[in-house]
Parts: C-alpha cells; sequence; structure tokens
C-alpha cells in the first residue's frame, strides 16, 4: 500500500523535466491546430460579413475578438501570479466569512504555510485555477447567449418583410388613400389602443403586462409606426424600407450588446460575491432578470399606447391613416437608449447564470454546496431558459420597432454604401474648397480704384509715384467687403460646378 501511494504520489508531481518530449509536442501541435482552426473560421465569417456590406456585425465581430484577447491576458496574469496571490495570508476569521459552502477543505502547501501563521489563504492556487475556467465560461455563455437571441428575434421578425412588401400593393394604398378623412376611432390602430384603460396609469400597466405576452407586435402597429417615422423624417409617399431599418439598427444594438463594457464586469464581480451561501441567492438572483425583462416588455407596449393617446388628443379626425409623432418624451427619462443598456444587463446577468451553473456542475458535480437542493438546479435552469425565449421572441421584436420612434433618426437609416458615398463626397468636397480657398488667397491684389483710370502720374514704382488726396477709411472697408463677396461667389459656383460635373456622390451613384 505504501508503495502505490508513493507511485501515485510521484505521478501526480510529474512535471516537464520527467516527461518524453514527444509527448509535449503532440500536445502542443494539437492546441496550435485548433487554434488555427477557430481563426480561420473567424476570418471566414468576416470575409462573408464584408461581403455582404454588414459592417454592424464585422463590429461586433471584433469585440468578441477583443473579448477573447482580453481573457487570454487575465488567464496569464492570473497563471504568473497564481503561486503569489496564494502566498497571501489573511486573518483566519475574515477568510471564513462570506462562504460559498459551510464545510470547505483546504489543504494545500500554501493553505499549511498560512496555517503555520494562524491565518488562511487569499486564494489557493487550485482556486485560481478554477476561476480561469470561469471566466471562460462566462465569456463563452455570454457570446453565445446574444447570437441565440437575436436570432430567435430575427427569425421572429422575418414576417415584417412580407408586411412591407404589402405596402406597395394597391390595396394598402387605397385604404390610406390622404384624400380620405375617417374618425380616429374607426381606424384599427385607435381600435386596439384605446379602451375604457387606456388613460389610467393603474390600469394601462396591468393591461400593457398581458398584452406583452400575445401579439406584442400586431401588423397594425407596424404599419401605424412606420406611417409615423416616415412623414417625421422624409417626405409624404416614401418607398423607404422600414423594415431593413430596423434590421440595421438592430444589427449596430447586437454590437453593443455582445461587448462586455466596464460597468458590466462590475456586476459581474457583484454577482460572484452575492453566491455566498449566507445570501441565498437562489432565491432570488435569478428571478432579477426575468422581472426586468417584464418591465422593458411593459413599458415599451405603454409606449405604443400613450403615443396613441397623444395622436388623439390633437385631433378627433385623421387624414389618410392614423399618424404618430415620434418623441423622446414617451421613454424614460427621455433617452431612448436606455432601454438598450438595460437589455445588455438582462442579458449578462441570465448568461452569468447559466454559465455559473454549467462552471459548478463541471468542478464540483451536480450535487455540489453552490446547488445541493433541486429546487436551486431547477429555478437557476428554468429561469435562464425562460429569460431567453421571452427576450428573444417577445420582448427583443418589440424593442426593435418601438425604440425607432424617437425624435430623432439612427444612423443605420442610410445603407452602409450610401454612408461610404456621402463620406467621401464630403472629405473631396471640402478637400476642393480649400484648395481653391487657400489659391485665391494666396494671388497678389492690386489695390486699385477706378478713379486712377490712365493718369501717367499712377505707377507700381513707389520712387515715381505721386501722393493723391488719402482715400477714406469707409472706401477701403467698402472695397474689402466686395472683394470678399465676389471671392464667396467664385468659391460657390466652382463648388456648384464641380458638383454637376461628376454628378454622383464620390463616384457613387445614389439612384
Amino acid at each position: 500500500m505504501a508503495g502505490e501511494e508513493e507511485t501515485t504520489t510521484t505521478s501526480s508531481e510529474t512535471t516537464l523535466e520527467t516527461t518524453p518530449t514527444w509527448a509535449v509536442a503532440t500536445v502542443v501541435f494539437v492546441l496550435i491546430l485548433v487554434s488555427i482552426f477557430l481563426e480561420y473560421l473567424l476570418h471566414l465569417l468576416a470575409k462573408y460579413f464584408n461581403k455582404k456590406r454588414r459592417k454592424s456585425l464585422i463590429q461586433a465581430l471584433d469585440k468578441i475578438k477583443s473579448e477573447l484577447m482580453l481573457l487570454g491576458f487575465i488567464s496569464l496574469l492570473l497563471t504568473v501570479s497564481e503561486k503569489r496571490i496564494a502566498n497571501i495570508c489573511i486573518p483566519k476569521n475574515v477568510g471564513e466569512t462570506f462562504l460559498p459552502c459551510n464545510d470547505p477543505s483546504n489543504d494545500s502547501e500554501e493553505e499549511a504555510k498560512c496555517q503555520e501563521q494562524g491565518k488562511v489563504s487569499l486564494l489557493s492556487r487550485q482556486g485560481v485555477r478554477e476561476l480561469q475556467y470561469l471566466m471562460f465560461t462566462l465569456a463563452f455563455f455570454h457570446c453565445l447567449s446574444c447570437v441565440l437571441t437575436f436570432s430567435l428575434g430575427m427569425a421572429k421578425m422575418r414576417r415584417w418583410k412580407s408586411w412591407e412588401a404589402e405596402t406597395t400593393t394597391l390595396e394598402y394604398l387605397f385604404s390610406n388613400d390622404p384624400r380620405r378623412f375617417q374618425l380616429i376611432h374607426q381606424t384599427p390602430f385607435a381600435r386596439r389602443h384605446l379602451r375604457f384603460w387606456s388613460e389610467h396609469n393603474f390600469l394601462r400597466w396591468p393591461a400593457c403586462f398581458v398584452r406583452q405576452f400575445y401579439s406584442s407586435v400586431s401588423k397594425v402597429d407596424y404599419f401605424t409606426l412606420r406611417h409615423g417615422f416616415i412623414t417625421a423624417h422624409f417626405s409624404e409617399g416614401s418607398n423607404f424600407d422600414f423594415q431593413k431599418y430596423i434590421k440595421r439598427a438592430l444589427e449596430k444594438d447586437f454590437g453593443v450588446v455582445v461587448g462586455i463594457s466596464l460597468w458590466i464586469w462590475i456586476f459581474s464581480v457583484l454577482f460572484i460575491f452575492f453566491n455566498a451561501h449566507d445570501f441565498h441567492n437562489y432565491l432570488w438572483l435569478p428571478f432579477i432578470p426575468l422581472l426586468m425583462l417584464l418591465v422593458v416588455g411593459t413599458q415599451l407596449q405603454g409606449i405604443i399606447t400613450r403615443m396613441c393617446l397623444d395622436s388623439h388628443n390633437r385631433s378627433q379626425v385623421v387624414r389618410g391613416t392614423f399618424l404618430v409623432r415620434p418623441s423622446d418624451d414617451f421613454f424614460w427619462f427621455g433617452w431612448p437608449k436606455l432601454l438598450l443598456h438595460f437589455m445588455h444587463f438582462i442579458l449578462f446577468q441570465n448568461s452569468f447564470q447559466l454559465a455559473f451553473f454549467t462552471w459548478t456542475w463541471y468542478e464540483f458535480g451536480l450535487r455540489s454546496c453552490f446547488h445541493r437542493g433541486t429546487k436551486d438546479i431547477v429555478i437557476r435552469v428554468v429561469m435562464g431558459v425562460l429569460v431567453h425565449i421571452l427576450c428573444g421572441y417577445v420582448t427583443l421584436p418589440l424593442y426593435a420597432l418601438v425604440t425607432q420612434m424617437g425624435t430623432s433618426m439612427k444612423k443605420a437609416v442610410f445603407p452602409e454604401n450610401v454612408v461610404e458615398g456621402l463620406k467621401r463626397w464630403r472629405a473631396n468636397a471640402r478637400k476642393k474648397i480649400a484648395l481653391k480657398s487657400n489659391y485665391i488667397s494666396a494671388r497678389p491684389s492690386l489695390e486699385t480704384t477706378s478713379s486712377f483710370g490712365n493718369s501717367p502720374s499712377f505707377s507700381l514704382d513707389p520712387s515715381h509715384s505721386v501722393m493723391f488726396d488719402r482715400v477714406p477709411e469707409s472706401d477701403h472697408l467698402a472695397v474689402e467687403m466686395v472683394e470678399d463677396k465676389e471671392r464667396e461667389n467664385t468659391i460657390t459656383r466652382e463648388a456648384e460646378m464641380e458638383q454637376q460635373k461628376r454628378g454622383s456622390f464620390g463616384g457613387f451613384d445614389c439612384g
């Protein structure tokens, strides 16, 4: 038995000094192949997005790469400093507070050194390695949950494409003819939102809460909000593709949500802290994303109802179809982007719950001290899956539609090729105007007046010049004003001739 224990101890402490070189080379070779394969997949994905001109998705992919690099740097720091961290000793009474388990077992070498001083280690080397796994699991689940949630939302919004195509039919144009007048209560949008509970806050909130679970975005809501957006920002009768605009805007929002900012890292630290056994976090922490998601969905439904009430209070008769007026006043604190930060927080916290459950299952088993009871496991798994389904299938499409109804448009209103053409045309125009201005200002000006005529006494040579009566200062000012005006007119005419000559935005035809 003693020989077996000695053999086990020796094999468990095997280092690279006693490891065959072919084994080390094989492991390194496999790791390099896997890394190159993953890098090649990311390169192909970026190439596909670039071919499809999906600049927003390319930026989101770059954020994922930067997060992986950041996590790799954190892992490197933990690996290099794990021994130094384990050798930090703290008082025993401090080390026994806020424990995730009531019966921890510490028998490492660093723990023995700290126990000789009557203290405990701040974090054992084994704990540092387990923390590395938690960081990578959290980042992986966050990126995966964002992709799955937005994919589910995009799948539901796919039917909006047929709704957008319906706006070009003769039936739609006839039913929304601006020459027709009707009472506001006769419109389908008013019949849907102007109810007995609409004007009372204590009734409107429960009604909006229930409405988000069935037909959260109806065809009537889509057509009405589309009409209000186009009327506010474009000319009447414009054939603007509202569905593609929402898709581009949602892709830009995806680039924000998939990132992990500083305040998100701070919340992740707080989540780890509240996993102590004393807090009984399984009874309240998994419910926070669900409650916040329901509040956001209720607010979005309430915004549509309030826009309907606002138009109803302005007029009792509508021309053509119901018209809503986009405004930031309908949103919390007049800030539509605040809802995006709430969605970011909800997805991250829910991802943390699933990542933490998966990590503890892998490291300590399903029945560990982190979740000993069956109810703990059921609550975490059910809440995590439920939040992802509700967020992707219910709240995300509603968010994508309603947040376009702010006072100003988003940059995604123009396709990427049009934006690039406008930027190129603007840069070329500013460059040419600057060159023309420098050229005109560099030409020598002859300060002469018509009163000199062909007098023989006038000469450019100061030695032969004749001193006349001094010209009044007001005349000089008038001459300078006339010259400045002529210079401005020259620059304007040249810029207009250049624009007419090109006939496009830097060679890009917007038509």
